[in-house]
């Protein structure tokens, strides 16, 4: 595993295919590391893609950020674009899921520079943040002690399935185990996690809405047919908001469609990816 030291902290990041090809970066969700994209990037490098998996300091992180980095979710669409431009990676293909879906938002209408395509798969967007079911995790973050405590129930295999269960057909247990681990274990890596879920507010993805329009880059939105946490008419809204969109729902899919159905996925991407390479290409020629 890799690691980018960035303002704020380090960054672990995997990396999949040849370093030639396409850069593709991913972002997770909230309490979820890299390893969520583990079968899609395999997919994705066969297609001759780079991708790029970063753990993002969302809870499941290996080490825990400085006491001064900005843990809103502005401040991690900053790690980002930041993390892109240490690596010195243009024309980005930014792909984001759940949180990780809003984040790449905010990336994508504050820091569009090094992308040049962007993304969704089924993610918060619109008034639909946060979601109810961190409603609990965020009153706790208010108050340090009621926030270990809930931290701590993260250890119980009964308790990571209600959190996690219906984001997917596929069995999570592994994942979740791996995920919380730090969190439960690290106190400063828990403290990471409080403070980003203290500023958690719709604002953020209601702002970025409205400045998505302004993202004329090559969208796809590829929203999970079955999802249990958004509705497909998000996924609509976010194609009706993005200049140059395409929106594709997957079967057999809950919110972690690259668990669920990554052959679909990786097809999807990489016929988009290709697609957009070609008009590039004819563009330049012309």
């Amino acid at each position: 595993m890799d690691t980018v030291d960035l303002s704020g902290g380090t960054i672990h990041y995997e990396t999949a295919g040849p370093p030639t090809g396409r850069p593709v970066v991913f972002v997770h969700g909230y309490a979820m590391g890299g390893s969520l994209w583990r079968p899609l990037s395999t997919r994705l490098a066969a297609h001759g893609l780079r991708c790029i998996v970063p753990t993002w300091p969302l809870g499941a992180h290996q080490q825990a950020m400085t006491s001064s980095a900005d843990m809103t979710m502005p401040g991690v669409a900053s790690m980002v674009d930041e993390f892109l431009g240490v690596l010195g990676l243009d024309d980005v293909v930014l792909v984001g899921n759940d949180t990780g879906g809003a984040v790449c938002q905010v990336v994508a209408t504050e820091f569009p520079d090094r992308l040049g395509a962007l993304v969704l798969t089924s993610c918060d967007a619109f008034e639909h943040f946060p979601p109810p079911i961190l409603a609990p995790f965020i009153a706790a973050a208010k108050v340090p002690v009621a926030w270990r405590i809930a931290v701590q129930g993260m250890r119980s295999r009964l308790v990571r399935r209600r959190a996690y269960g219906a984001l997917a057909h596929t069995n999570l247990d592994a994942l979740t185990a791996e995920w919380t681990h730090r969190a439960v274990r690290d106190p400063a890596i828990a403290e990471n996690l409080r403070r980003f879920t203290s500023t958690l507010t719709q604002q953020t993805t209601l702002d970025a809405a409205a400045k998505l329009p302004a993202f004329t880059k090559p969208a796809l939105i590829a929203w999970s047919a079955d999802d249990a946490f958004f509705p497909q008419s998000d996924g609509q809204r976010l194609a009706d908001a993005l200049p140059h969109s395409r929106l594709e729902y997957i079967e057999n899919a809950r919110t972690f469609s690259m668990l669920d159905a990554p052959d679909v996925l990786a097809g999807l991407i990489a016929e988009f990816v290709t697609a957009i390479d070609t008009v590039g290409r004819d563009a330049d020629r012309c």
